[in-house]
């Protein structure tokens, strides 16, 4: 009887029946269902990448004719995406992570307004398009809100139960982005447990496996078997080297709980004739923050425009010629991305601005490998942003395919979460879900 009951609660058949009931338990519909839904995300996720690729390449084809093309380009597009946002993809603003958190609430009403087919074209329309402008964006945080409404769509769809539905299925969804998005299918369950939903319930967990590892298989099917930033080996031995993890954790978390700071002020409502324009005249203000980012550009020698992948990974091989400032700048262009209302989320920029205030800690440093350096950059900056520590160090274990590395990780992680809350005391995308809650009848601000 025991082997029956957990057969029934795995396919979410009720308790009451008979052993005469167990056919039923095989409702093929919600399998194939629910395994295409699985499918879909990785599909989904694959095409984003893809598309986010092309739209980054032609912005730096248009570069290559001159780098003064973004003072036009890049408002005029930041300002194209919001009125598109505003008025035909609603609940489409900023990363996708708040949104999909916020959907989690059993009370809160905008769950259809934030999970649906409509915001899954309106998300990957608008992210590749901000790419293309020269927002500093990634396709991550997006594709955790696609994954979460792919799923929801579905299981609405299917009839799933209730519960599955309002919990399993959106956090599977999320964790299947993640992990099809990175190719890291460990750091999509971590994230759903640590970011996601902090009182995670162990009835979703095998819902969220299921969906992690078809999600993973349809990207190792079509992609093969990557790691996103590609395998290093460095590593770094107990002892006085550590010094150097002490230094990128409170850096990183200091840097990151700033980052964080800002944008929650900034969500909250500035003060001020600043603050109402921005609320007045957000089209105005999107144009505003395209300017600054191009001028960001200009300083940054066109190294700070996109998601920031091609020179993290450049400064990982050793091969970049970036300028000294570029983590600060690249932290600044995430900054006014995010707050100028667009779709895009932080996750690939914030590891590109970690990996660069790693390659400036290195110089201080120079009996450690730079390589390790700056993956603790990455690490510590990430941790910092999202005040989830043991996501930071899963997520960028596998997406350098470097398990040597992984008490140095987990030891600056933790130290950036401890310090990014002196400066932040709550989490960023956790305090931007409560004002999707607090509000719900109210279109979301910029930078949501």
């Amino acid at each position: 009887m025991k082997i029956y009951r957990a057969i029934r609660e795995y396919f979410g058949v009720p308790d009451e029946g008979s052993l005469l009931e167990v056919p039923l338990i095989l409702d093929w519909k919600r399998r194939l269902v629910f395994w295409s839904g699985a499918i879909s995300v990785g599909l989904v996720a694959i095409f984003l990448a893809v598309a986010a690729e092309w739209a980054n390449g032609l912005f730096h084809k248009m570069l290559a004719i001159s780098p003064y093309l973004p003072l036009l380009i890049t408002p005029l597009g930041l300002a194209l995406i919001v009125v598109a946002t505003q008025k035909v993809f609603p609940g489409s603003q900023g990363s996708g992570i708040p949104q999909t958190i916020a959907s989690l609430d059993p009370n809160n009403v905008i769950r259809e307004r934030v999970l649906s087919l409509r915001i899954i074209l309106g998300k990957v329309t608008l992210t590749v398009l901000g790419l293309f402008c020269g927002a500093s964006v990634g396709r991550e945080g997006p594709t955790v809100q696609i994954g979460a409404s792919i799923m929801h769509s579905l299981g609405n769809f299917a009839r799933f139960p209730r519960h599955d539905v309002e919990k399993g299925l959106i956090l599977a969804g999320a964790a299947a982005g993640v992990a099809a998005a990175f190719n890291t299918p460990l750091a999509g369950i971590v994230f759903a447990i640590e970011e996601m939903n902090r009182s995670f319930e162990e009835h979703n967990s095998s819902t969220i496996l299921m969906t992690v590892i078809i999600a993973g298989i349809t990207s190792l099917a079509l992609l093969g078997n990557y790691s996103y930033f590609g395998h290093t080996s460095e590593t770094l031995a107990f002892g006085k080297a550590w010094n150097v993890v002490i230094a990128c954790g409170i850096a990183g978390g200091l840097l990151g709980g700033t980052f964080s700071r800002f944008l929650i002020e900034v969500n909250k409502g500035l003060a001020g004739r600043m603050g109402a324009w921005m609320r007045a005249r957000p089209v105005a203000f999107a144009a505003a923050c395209g300017l600054v980012l191009a001028l960001i550009g200009l300083a940054s020698n066109n190294t700070s425009y996109g998601s920031g992948y091609s020179e993290a990974k450049t400064l990982l091989d050793g091969k970049a010629i970036l300028p000294e400032a570029y983590g600060l700048l690249k932290m600044m262009a995430t900054m006014v991305s995010y707050v100028s209302g667009i779709p895009g989320g932080v996750m690939a920029p914030t590891l590109s601005a970690g990996a660069g205030f790693g390659a400036n800690i290195a110089h201080f440093f120079t009996d450690v490998p730079a390589g390790a350096t700056i993956i603790l950059g990455m690490v510590a900056y990430f941790a910092g942003v999202t005040q989830a520590p043991i996501t930071a160090f899963v997520i960028v274990m596998e997406m350098t395919d470097n398990h040597e590395m992984l008490l140095p990780l987990m030891a600056a992680a933790f130290i950036a979460n401890i310090c990014s809350k002196l400066i932040c005391p709550v989490p960023l995308f956790h305090t931007m879900a409560l004002n999707f809650i607090s509000r719900p009848a109210q279109a979301p601000k910029s930078g949501n």
